[in-house]
């Protein structure tokens, strides 16, 4: 449906959603969000599925919010539609999901992106938090996430100066997993989407829920966590099957139970 603003679709075990609003910088609507939340919740969901890729165009991922949506919201507007508390749903979700980023990556778009549990950039990809030249600053996550990647130096001046990064420094700071041309891009994180969704399904589902907790919670308290997810799979097939095939010296036939 390429008459949709969101175009979901499927590549073998991973599930693809692209934002499709070419003429707007893929600028972030309500119906935007609502089809993303949509689809994210569809694959959360599908045991044929096992990690998901959330992408933008070559152009933009997202250049940031619907300004014109936006404009004439109030302070009760807000909190009445719930908009900002629904992007809670992306992180929410169990399985994997990698931003697949090119270019424009702004302000909402930015914060969408860091809800993602990794980021595949293009060489031509450009992260920033200029809200602060509409009046107002990150409201969905960008104060928080940002800070905890890249550090507090770098993230004030990003979220009080509207600085740009480039794809590189974004590698070099650790808000980003690689770095790619631009050709290579949606590739690149359908190619990583792919061998994580090929790998036991529960396992990776505990696992991203363990590394999250680590910034979260205390080092005891996580370290806790971890140890009880880790001994919850002792009680699962794939478990079994996964320490027989090493033994075996086979490949492993994955059920997710």
């Amino acid at each position: 449906m390429t008459d949709s603003t969101v175009i979901v679709e499927t590549r073998g075990r991973v599930g693809l959603m692209r934002i499709n609003r070419p003429r707007q910088m893929n600028a972030l609507n309500s119906e935007v969000m609502a089809q993303i939340l949509a689809a994210v919740e569809a694959f959360d969901a599908d045991p044929d599925i096992g990690a998901m890729v959330l992408a933008g165009n070559e152009r933009a991922f997202a250049a940031g919010a619907d300004i014109k949506e936006m404009a004439g919201m109030g302070v009760v507007d807000h909190i009445q539609s719930g908009r900002i508390a629904m992007w809670q749903r992306v992180r929410s979700a169990k399985k994997p999901i990698i931003a697949a980023v090119s270019g424009f990556c702004l302000g909402g778009g930015c914060e969408l992106a860091m809800m993602c549990d990794m980021i595949v950039a293009s060489e031509t990809a450009t992260f920033g938090q200029p809200e602060i030249n509409l009046g107002i600053m990150p409201g969905a996550g960008g104060t928080q996430r940002l800070t905890r990647a890249v550090g507090k130096a770098l993230a004030m001046e990003m979220v009080l100066n509207a600085r740009f990064i480039s794809a590189q420094e974004a590698l070099v700071h650790g808000l980003v997993n690689r770095v790619v041309p631009v050709e290579h891009f949606l590739d690149e994180a359908l190619t990583l989407a792919g061998e994580i969704a090929a790998r036991a399904p529960l396992a990776v589902q505990l696992a991203k829920q363990a590394v999250n907790q680590a910034f979260e919670t205390s080092l005891t308290e996580g370290l806790m966590d971890e140890r009880y997810l880790f001994y919850m799979l002792f009680a699962s097939q794939d478990q079994q099957e996964g320490m027989a095939a090493f033994v075996e010296k086979r490949p492993a036939n994955w059920q997710g139970k």
